[in-house]
């Protein structure tokens, strides 16, 4: 080339290598954090600058040392990097780590624990997919975020959450937002993003993030064939259908019988698109030549949800969630839903509603997403449910959406995810409505957002020993048009724990599900497992992740909101100390919520041993007892 010729730079080359950057270093903050986190690596072996934020972190198998330009400790051991990481060797020879897989490689040998022998190359390969996936992701986000703003402009709205508020009947709204909050992903999950299953086409036409439209086919299910679970007030499967989906479920009849069938003998069974065409034709050749399951019928367009599986039909009117099995790889486990989900979501979704009933409190505070009716395929003779996770189906009333009280649901991921207009996460746009965002005013804020999830996530598991995985998928906060917090919307409870001496003492009853292979969820003896599923996902990966987000967007002085929520649940304890079983009891549990380290799940760790105990957890640090 003539060295006068200036040279062309490609736009799309250039936007692929600064999303590569941006994925690069997402994945590797990603793994710093899970790695000291888990004591993976021991964060009091970090060796830390007098001043600033540098630190550095021996390797003594390999002789060498990392070294961390930008390095943060907030509260519960949080250790954030925002600058380079590079490594030294014995001569003072300095590398720049600018790829996940080479953090993973130089950190291997001085892990507090001996990985699989795949457990490493595994976890980079998940982790390479999903830097590849958030890549495709940032690139729609930055597109959709253009429209967006053209749209609000014109529309003349003051905001995001405003212009959904005016365009979208409510529980559209809501889905907005839930799709939207869907880029981050879970907080302490290194492959959070990971579908190594799918091509890049099928990432972007199926995933939340990517405001995904996906069908579901209404296939047949042999009655004989299903085991149905249901709420009380339901009646038969086909009429809960039936008066949910009045169409569909003429439609799949009338189909029926166009080909010779009598609907009398079967169950619409909602198959996801793509589960049909990958999986299940292939899967369940001899069951679809047998006649025990047929795959025709008519389709519903639907709204992937951030879990990806569970999808709200797109109607004007709501219409429940159906939550389906996709047999596909997501951050390290295959998205089944097991007999457990089928069994206990309409049990569980019975006893809260019927203990919020009989609690005033807890109904101005609380309500749930019911799961009033589930079904999975069960063989008639031997009842064997287990080829079923990958042929069922729960609904999910979706009414608590569609508001008539002026409240916004927002799902509290998209509370953490920028926004279209100005790139802050939409809890500031939810701040702002005050005109106020003063350090006093945020933490006023933050403490009526506190007490709205303390109060009756606390009160549930304290007086009925039910715990709630109310981490940022799960929960969805009601904010009224002040932008302040009011009420506490749960849903998903196939997963959730339960603790039966409690709820017994006080006259319910729950039907607890047993199945070789398959963990339980409802406990006897030992309240701690409960207990520790419930500060993992409403306090380490909800509530801590909220304040760490405000303290950075308003540079909010040392732990002051960290004290809040100490204040709130502490004045959460005291409230319900006058109706808890006893004394001992009430210490006990205050101790583990306010004084004793926080419990978290160890995902990094589970990958690296490829998932051989799903129930592995480290210790956090406190930051309640820290704030006191």
């Amino acid at each position: 080339m003539d060295e006068k010729t200036p040279s062309v730079t490609n736009p799309v080359e250039n936007e692929d290598l600064a999303l590569l950057t941006q994925a690069s270093r997402n994945a590797i903050n990603r793994l710093v954090r899970c790695l000291f986190a888990e004591r993976l690596l021991a964060p009091n072996a970090l060796l830390w600058a007098r001043e600033g934020r540098q630190a550095w972190f021996p390797l003594w198998p390999s002789q060498r040392m990392l070294h961390f330009t930008d390095l943060s400790l907030a509260p519960a051991g949080t250790l954030r990097n925002r600058g380079q990481i590079e490594v030294l060797d014995g001569t003072g020879a300095r590398q720049r780590i600018d790829d996940p897989a080479a953090l993973m490689r130089e950190v291997a040998p001085s892990l507090a624990i001996t990985p699989a022998s795949d457990g490493l190359e595994h976890l980079l390969r998940d982790v390479d997919n999903s830097m590849r996936n958030d890549m495709l992701a940032r690139r729609e986000r930055g597109r959709w975020s253009a429209r967006l703003r053209q749209e609000i402009a014109e529309a003349g709205a003051p905001g995001f959450l405003a212009y959904l508020e005016r365009s979208l009947p409510t529980h559209l709204a809501a889905m907005t937002l839930d799709q939207w909050g869907a880029l981050e992903g879970h907080p302490f999950y290194p492959t959070w993003k990971a579908k190594p299953g799918l091509a890049a086409e099928e990432v972007a036409a199926l995933s939340p993030e990517f405001g995904a439209r996906v069908p579901l086919r209404i296939a047949a299910l042999r009655s004989s064939w299903a085991y149905v679970e249901k709420m009380p007030h339901v009646g038969s499967y086909s009429e809960w259908f039936a008066e949910n989906f009045p169409d569909l479920s003429r439609d799949w009849a009338e189909g029926l019988k166009a080909r010779g069938q009598s609907p009398e003998d079967w169950l619409p069974l909602p198959v996801h698109a793509w589960h049909l065409e990958h999986f299940v034709r292939r899967e369940f050749a001899a069951e679809i030549e047998a006649g025990i399951f047929d795959p025709d019928g008519p389709e519903i367009v639907t709204l992937p949800s951030m879990s990806f599986r569970t999808m709200l039909p797109k109607t004007e009117a709501p219409r429940p969630f159906i939550k389906l099995p996709v047999a596909i790889w997501m951050t390290s486990e295959q998205r089944t839903l097991q007999a457990k989900s089928i069994h206990m979501g309409p049990r569980l979704s019975t006893l809260i509603s019927d203990i919020v009933s009989e609690e005033d409190d807890l109904r101005c505070r609380l309500e749930i997403l019911t799961e009033e009716l589930g079904a999975i395929l069960r063989h008639p003779e031997t009842g064997d449910e287990h080829l079923g996770r990958f042929l069922s189906v729960v609904y999910r009333k979706a009414d608590a959406l569609a508001r008539r009280d002026g409240l916004l649901p927002v799902t509290v991921a998209a509370l953490l995810t920028a926004g279209p207009v100005d790139g802050r996460p939409l809890i500031c746009e939810l701040i702002g409505k005050s005109g106020d965002e003063s350090e006093a005013a945020i933490a006023v804020f933050f403490r009526l957002y506190a007490r709205t999830v303390v109060r009756p996530t606390l009160a549930m598991y304290l007086l009925y020993g039910i715990a709630f995985e109310a981490h940022q998928q799960n929960s969805t906060v009601l904010f009224d048009d002040r932008g302040l917090p009011r009420k506490l919307l749960i849903r998903d409870f196939g997963d959730g724990r339960s603790f039966a001496p409690l709820f017994t003492e006080r006259g319910y009853e729950l039907q607890p599900f047993s199945r070789g292979g398959i963990l339980p969820t409802t406990f006897d003896d030992d309240i701690s497992l409960v207990r520790s599923f419930l500060i993992n996902a409403c306090f380490v990966c909800h509530l801590h992740e909220i304040a760490l987000c405000l303290t950075e967007q308003y540079s909010v002085a040392g732990d002051s909101l960290w004290r809040v929520l100490r204040e709130e649940t502490e004045e959460a304890f005291e409230t319900l100390r006058p109706r808890m079983l006893s004394d001992a009891f009430w210490l006990e549990e205050r101790q583990a919520f306010l004084e004793r380290p926080w419990p978290a799940r160890s995902v990094l760790r589970m990958h690296l041993e490829r998932y051989r105990d799903y129930r592995i957890e480290h210790q956090l640090p406190n930051p309640l007892a820290s704030a006191e």
